[in-house]
This record gives structure tokens, sequence and C-alpha cells, in this order.
């Protein structure tokens, strides 16, 4: 099985929640997908984990310490007048 990527996982867990709220699922139908939510979840967080690992790596100086860089944040309402 090939493994999902963090937006599709992060789609899928976007969904479950929507499904949840509704309260329109039988128990057994909620507690389904409820763990497939935890494990898209988990699969979010190990993704993440990951990628920081990752820029930490790239950021390190020539010395091998960490470079703390901060990446620019574009606010929600900024991107929407756009």
């Amino acid at each position: 099985m090939a493994e999902i990527k963090f937006e599709k996982a992060m789609q899928r867990l976007e969904h479950i929640v929507e499904e949840l709220e509704k309260g329109e699922l039988d128990i057994d139908k909620s507690l389904e997908i409820f763990e497939e939510g935890i494990k898209m979840s988990r699969l979010c967080s190990k993704k993440l984990g990951e990628a920081e690992a990752k820029i930490e790596k790239l950021t390190k100086d020539q010395k091998g310490e960490l470079v703390a860089e901060l990446f620019p944040v574009e606010d929600e309402d900024d991107a929407k007048q756009e």
C-alpha cells in the first residue's frame, strides 16, 4: 500500500470531522471513521515531525549549530485581500 501524502491525510481528516460533527452516523460507523481519523491525525503529526527535522537539518550552520531562521508567515486576512 502506498503511503498517503500529508495533504490527502489532512483532507480526509477534515472530512471525517465534518461527518462526525453532523451526528447523522450510527455508532458503529462513527467509531469506524473516528478510528480512521486517529490514524490520519497520527500520520499528519509524523509527517510534520519529519518535515521539522529536515528543516532543522537544512538550517544548521557550518559548525553544526542550529540557526534559527524565521519563515515569512502570511496572515489569512492579508491573503484574502490579494
